[in-house]
């Protein structure tokens, strides 16, 4: 349940029955209704990229660090030998899964349906294996250039060497994380030799906090949220000019480290033969939490396709950061908390109630829409994937699959973007499954059968 507040109650020195009266939308946020809202001021891709601060070039200068690092990936993780050190997860269709959900909300979806699966990413098993191990991988590359030790021409596998493993025994990593970011920051950094510390929130699962353990992480745990853990983790690096803090909140590299992940989908599309233009529209359905990942994904994804591609946000009813602030413009100066909405989900991964401010205004016009979801759905998203697919996410992974028929239920978004009903049939829509292959057994079997016992 929201706190009942008093509508006179004030955030930001206005009465929070003005900002309902302006923001018809809020009361079903606070209500922690499922709601969904069609950004009315979403612009041209061309007009608004320029907004984000950051260019094509810088995408591709990423692309071109992560294959750098491919050998020593390969040497590291020999998982990761089978394609060749780049870290890339399986593009899959799942029609089964879309005439369940079809069958549950009772209409049929028109178009593909498609799952990312950022759940099967080698090393960490999330989505947060792009952005967190992309930054760990910059900053290592970064002080091993300054000191002389390497250079863009070398093989990186040099930097597995029991010299550099001393060299960057010397340095501190820290992060904030609810979960998969603590996860890929923390492995990736240990394995190369740094001192990681991960600041966990207290919606993170015990068995990430014992798995950055076993990698000999320093772990931190916190009663409070993901703010919280944030703060802490930033508050230690400031005072150690050996440490580097991974701001999940701000990071410009986290955000490239995730963006690449658009180069690499327009390839699977294009080996699976699907196009992607004005009559064949991609639809993307993004889980949020601070927003960092969902917001260099949209990001790459719009410097590939422009105005054919369509990203929309999923958020847990008890977690909606980034729909609040961007429907009230008022990004990360407001907090769900502010409204009574308490910011606890069973979608750990999406558990925050602060948007990232940086992603929020670069993003805010090339974002079609946003969706909140309750836990409960979300469960049972699990099991049916799990029944239909054999594929098996962790909650907040599932949270992408709601989205069509969302689409599909505004008729006035559809007319307003041109979508008509014989583009919607040429449509491709994909739900990015941001994690889960990690998850033990047991743990994931309790999510099925919980989502089994819903349905």
């Amino acid at each position: 349940m929201s706190q009942q507040l008093d509508p006179t109650t004030k955030v930001l020195d206005k009465p929070i029955a003005q900002w309902v009266e302006e923001f018809p939308k809020l009361q079903e946020l606070i209500d922690l209704q499922p709601s969904t809202w069609f950004n009315p001021n979403v612009q041209p891709a061309a007009q608004a990229l320029p907004d984000v601060g950051l260019t094509r070039e810088d995408i591709d200068d990423a692309a071109a660090r992560l294959k750098r690092f491919a050998p020593l990936f390969m040497e590291l993780f020999p998982e990761t030998k089978k394609t060749e050190g780049i870290l890339e997860s399986p593009l899959v269709a799942v029609p089964d899964q879309q005439a369940a959900i079809g069958e549950r909300y009772g209409s049929h979806m028109p178009g593909q349906l498609w799952a990312k699966l950022d759940s099967e990413l080698p090393i960490s098993g999330s989505i947060k294996a792009r952005g967190g191990i992309y930054e760990v991988l910059k900053h290592a590359e970064d002080l091993a250039i300054e000191a002389g030790l390497l250079s863009l021409d070398d093989d990186y596998r040099i930097l597995a060497s029991e010299r550099m493993h001393k060299f960057f025994s010397g340095y501190k990593v820290a992060v904030g994380s609810t979960g998969n970011l603590g996860l890929s920051i923390g492995i990736m950094s240990a394995a190369l030799g740094f001192d990681a510390s991960v600041h966990m929130s207290a919606d993170a699962r015990q068995w990430k906090k014992d798995k950055l353990r076993e990698h000999g992480v320093h772990v931190y745990e916190y009663e409070s949220d993901y703010s919280v853990a944030v703060a802490s983790g930033r508050k230690e690096a400031e005072s150690d000019p050996t440490a580097y803090f991974v701001d999940d909140e701000n990071s410009s590299t986290l955000f490239l480290g995730y963006a690449v992940a658009a180069r690499r989908l327009a390839g699977q599309l294009k080996t699976m033969d699907i196009t992607v233009d004005s009559e064949h529209p991609l639809f993307v359905y993004l889980p949020c939490g601070v927003g960092g990942g969902p917001g260099g994904v949209a990001f790459g994804l719009k410097t590939e396709f422009g105005d054919n591609v369509h990203c929309i946000f999923a958020e847990p009813t008890h977690a909606p950061c980034m729909y609040l602030g961007v429907l009230t413009g008022a990004h990360n100066a407001v907090c769900v908390q502010d409204f009574g909405i308490d910011n606890l989900t069973a979608a750990d991964g999406l558990a925050v109630g602060r948007a990232s401010g940086f992603v929020g205004h670069a993003m805010q016009h090339l974002l079609d829409g946003f969706y909140t979801i309750d836990d409960d759905e979300l469960y049972r998203l699990i099991a049916l994937l799990d029944h239909t697919s054999n594929i098996d996410i962790e909650p907040s992974s599932s949270a992408g699959f709601a989205g069509p028929w969302r689409v599909m239920q505004d008729a006035e978004y559809r007319d307003r973007m041109g979508l008509t009903d014989e583009r919607m049939c040429n449509a491709t829509h994909i739900a990015w499954a941001t994690g889960g292959s990690m998850v033990p057994r047991e743990e994931m079997r309790s999510y099925i059968e919980k989502g089994m016992a819903l349905l």
